[in-house]
């Protein structure tokens, strides 16, 4: 921030002994900016990628899944979800969590470490940008502002790859500039750098990783009054950095148009029900008509505008409150650094006009926080007066917010100290999965009495906004970009405890975990894929998807072949009554409809967490744990092992699935023995199935679990 200038505009300076420490811890800093940006992002990012929280439903387990399935089967060309083709994204972030996988084993930590080393070098190679451009204090200011700017953090807390396109087109900008820059001694090393950025993006996710820089770098040579200079191409050589993209990237998208025919079907129509192979989804279907808002499956939404725009004033929190900085920088001019402003600024235009045209997610606009956080650093140390006395300003805004945000904290504290938190946080949260469409569409979820589980967190985070509000107060200006750093690693751990108070919502892990020390069956997963993908993942299983032929598998489930994976509510039935062991994953509203469909007598809870339920078509008999049914039905004769009155007046549901400990839990030792023979009846010796009903599914007569 400006706060770092050891002299005021005026150049009186302050000599006592207060400023002359942080004058020289400053100085530190900024003669090893480099290492200094790398451990504030190895303390957040990689601090914060141990497990729990667990991997979640949704695109995080699927990323995770896809990989271990490329390394089982040798298949690194077309990706694969529970057996069904999945086109969808590239295969470069598949790739390297895979290789990671056979390095150091498939857990929830080494499926994130690649993109956290993506996310570490990002924040190294933005203060490199900023060392080149300005000087070290303004690229120590640019890779701790992006290190410990909310939305980087928000939005690596998933495997998705933006990050991983962010840094290949972070790089690609640069050697764009350092291949034009005069004082450049092998301008085509850094041209070709381009190219291979290039290629190497398009891997990660698409055409946008092409589109972005060379849309970007085309309204720089216009507005540098370069796009026709001779000098410009004979250092670009655009021929030899476009065969080292292609040499790169065409290699995967032609096999996977050859092993996934028709070749080269071309409509601008999509619907369901059909199948046209590789070519038109990847480059129709997820490219051009996502831009038009016209693909099917709509399983997106978007952002509006101005929402979108304005959100970056949370992403780049503490900050962006530095915006107004920008209005007195200069963009004109033949230096180093007007030229790394006027790109940062083509940069960040382009990628957000070319949004707000399309549908558009969160953080569809983290490939320009690089950019962001340059010209915001910039800014801070910048020693125009102007600019000066107006990021003082802004230091009383943040300490005024910061001041907020802790009143905020412990009044939410104070009123959810003494309410009770049964179970896990899902007991208190209100779900709206119309808003699951977008990124963030969970924290509506969020009640006041939800907070009551979320204690330990409020309190490190409230301690953060402390520290934040005492430097921004009490420090002198040198240091109080430290303060405001020191903050948010504090709150992005406070975040990462909130996230395993929510690991039994967000996560399937537990019911995975169950049906692990459960005995050996088939699965059936109720609803799409993503609902319950950690525990395809966790429990390293199949499934049948009952009612999951939608969204993201609905388009390979019509390859010619797709194996048998969907089935529909009349087929439960009927595979729930085989004499082998089925069990089903469900969240709560569908459990109790599939309770009334197939009977209560044939319905036994294995787990339940989060809100979501494991059940089993027949009582499990264990030596170490009886697992209740999840209702008994009264017997309408006295019991054959007993006189009857005893178990007529004690059967019950147990509020706590199959846990013999918990206090509501039957504790007559004749009542647990009877239990026990009668599971071991209905285990060992299941009822007889008429002939026509304990006929499979035709089509899932093959299928393993």
């Amino acid at each position: 921030m400006s706060g770092s200038l050891p002299l005021t505009p005026d150049g009186t300076g302050e000599c006592h002994a207060g400023i002359s420490r942080v004058n020289q811890i400053v100085s530190w800093l900024e003669r090893h900016y480099q290492l200094a940006v790398i451990a504030i992002a190895i303390a957040i990012y990689l601090g914060c990628s141990f497990s729990p929280p667990s991997l979640m439903d949704d695109v995080d387990s699927v990323q995770a899944s896809i990989s271990r399935t490329m390394l089982r089967t040798g298949n690194w060309v077309t990706p694969h979800l529970d057996g069904i083709k999945y086109f969808e994204k590239p295969p470069l972030k598949y790739w390297m969590i895979a290789i990671f996988f056979k390095l150091f084993g498939d857990s929830a930590f080494v499926a994130r470490l690649p993109m956290v080393i993506c996310t570490i070098l990002l924040c190294w190679l933005t203060a490199r940008m900023g060392e080149w451009a300005f000087n070290r204090r303004t690229g120590l200011l640019a890779g701790v502002m992006l290190a410990t700017s909310i939305g980087l953090f928000l939005f690596t807390r998933v495997l998705i790859s933006d990050v991983a396109l962010t840094l290949t087109i972070a790089l690609a900008m640069w050697s764009f500039l350092r291949a034009l820059d005069s004082e450049e001694r092998h301008p085509r090393r850094w041209a070709l750098l381009f190219g291979a950025s290039v290629g190497t993006g398009l891997l990660f996710k698409g055409l946008i990783a092409a589109l972005f820089p060379l849309a970007s770098g085309f309204l720089y040579l216009c507005f540098s009054h370069q796009l026709t200079e001779r000098e410009t191409w004979r250092r670009l050589i655009p021929l030899r950095s476009a065969l080292i993209g292609l040499a790169i990237a065409a290699p995967w998208h032609v096999l996977a148009t050859l092993e996934n025919p028709p070749y080269f079907y071309v409509s601008m129509e999509s619907g369901p029900g059909v199948y046209h192979g590789f070519f038109w989804l990847y480059f129709f279907n997820e490219h051009i008509l996502r831009f038009l808002n016209r693909r099917y499956p709509r399983d997106y939404n978007t952002v509006p505008r101005l929402l979108f725009w304005s959100l970056h004033l949370v992403w780049f929190f503490p900050w962006s409150v530095y915006f107004p900085g920008w209005l007195k920088l200069r963009y004109r001019g033949s230096d180093r650094a007007s030229r790394m402003r006027l790109m940062a600024l083509c940069w960040i235009g382009f990628l957000m006009l070319f949004f707000s045209f399309s549908s558009t997610q969160e953080y569809y606009s983290m490939p320009c926080y690089p950019a962001i956080a340059l010209l915001l650093a910039c800014a801070a140390a910048s020693n125009d007066a102007w600019i000066y006395k107006w990021l003082r300003r802004c230091d009383v805004l943040l300490a005024i917010t910061c001041t907020l945000a802790a009143g905020a904290i412990a009044f939410i504290l104070a009123s959810v100290w003494g309410l009770p938190t049964p179970g896990d946080i899902s007991h208190a949260l209100m779900q709206h999965p119309s808003e699951y469409t977008l990124s963030l569409g969970h924290l509506g979820d969020l009640t006041l009495s939800s907070f009551a589980y979320l204690r330990m967190p409020l309190i490190v985070a409230g301690i953060a906004f402390v520290i934040g509000v005492l430097g921004m107060l009490r420090l002198k200006p040198a240091a109080r970009f430290i303060a405001a750093a020191v903050m948010m690693v504090l709150f992005f751990h406070a975040a990462r405890l909130a996230m395993i108070t929510f690991d039994p919502y967000l996560s399937s892990k537990p019911l995975a975990d169950a049906l692990l020390k459960s005995p050996k069956g088939k699965l059936i997963v109720d609803d799409q894929y993503y609902t319950f993908s950690s525990v395809f993942f966790y429990a390293d299983t199949k499934a049948l998807l009952l009612n999951g032929r939608v969204n993201n598998l609905e388009y390979g489930s019509f390859a010619p072949d797709a194996p048998h994976v969907f089935i529909t509510d009349s087929d439960l039935p009927r595979l729930w009554s085989q004499p082998q062991r089925w069990y089903l994953v469900a969240e709560k509203d569908r459990f109790e409809q599939i309770e009334r469909m197939l009977g209560q007598d044939r319905v036994f809870v294995v787990r339940k967490s989060g809100g979501k339920y494991l059940i089993t078509n027949y009582q499990i008999l264990n030596t170490a744990e009886l697992r209740v049914p999840a209702r008994v039905p009264q017997p309408a004769e006295a019991c054959v092992n007993c006189s009857g009155s005893l178990c007529l007046q004690e059967r019950r549901r147990s509020p706590i699935d199959g846990n013999p400990s918990h206090p509501l839990y039957t504790q007559s030792a004749h009542i647990v023995l009877h239990r026990a023979v009668s599971a071991a009846r209905s285990y060992t010796a299941p009822l007889p199935v008429p002939a026509e009903k304990s006929q499979p599914v035709s089509d899932l007569e093959n299928f393993h679990s």
